[in-house]
């Protein structure tokens, strides 16, 4: 495995490439993330548990479950998202049929192959530093911020999640390399 900046590695095979970028990782972000996620969870079970114990008013009944149903879509963006940095990566094979990508968790995800001759105007955009585009997608709970993009069957598809400029320029390379040497084949 070769690697191309900070979070990119791929294999060069003389049928295919095998490219993986996988999630930017900071220990002190993993660790207060993790906590702030425990606290919420520790949250919901404390307003779960205060619904079927104690004695409540049908008006405060109905503003914890609201507040229930508040608390799950965090707790499930949330999770999903921090999950994602400890066992999520990109994968991106490319061969002499199809650039195949798959959004992979631990083993799972579904390989998607996308054939060369529907791929059109691939590029890559890497959002200005201070701007506000920026400052969300840098939030570690945030899952998007795909920087490549191309258009396939009228569709945009999307892949290469929180890339910096280097990096994407340096997979962006590749990427065009690898297309055009399997495309001749």
């Amino acid at each position: 495995m070769k690697t191309i900046g900070d979070r990119i590695t791929f294999e060069d095979q003389p049928k295919r490439t095998t490219v993986v970028i996988t999630p930017d990782k900071h220990i002190l972000t993993n660790i207060l993330m993790g906590a702030w996620l425990a606290m919420w969870y520790a949250i919901g079970f404390v307003v779960v548990w205060s619904i079927f114990v104690l004695v409540l008013t049908e008006q405060e009944r109905i503003i914890l479950y609201i507040f229930l149903v508040f608390w799950l879509y965090y707790a499930i963006r949330i999770s999903k998202s921090f999950f994602w940095i400890l066992y999520g990566k990109e994968l991106i094979k490319i061969d002499s049929d199809a650039l195949h990508i798959k959004k992979s968790f631990l083993t799972y995800g579904k390989s998607i192959p996308y054939l060369f001759d529907n791929i059109k105007d691939m590029q890559f955009e890497v959002p200005a530093d201070r701007s506000l585009q920026s400052a969300w997608e840098s939030s570690p709970w945030i899952n998007g911020g795909e920087r490549f993009s191309f258009i396939y069957f009228g569709k945009v598809k999307k892949f290469g999640r929180k890339l910096n400029k280097k990096d994407a320029q340096l997979l962006f390379n590749l990427l065009t390399n690898k297309i055009k040497k399997f495309r001749k084949k």
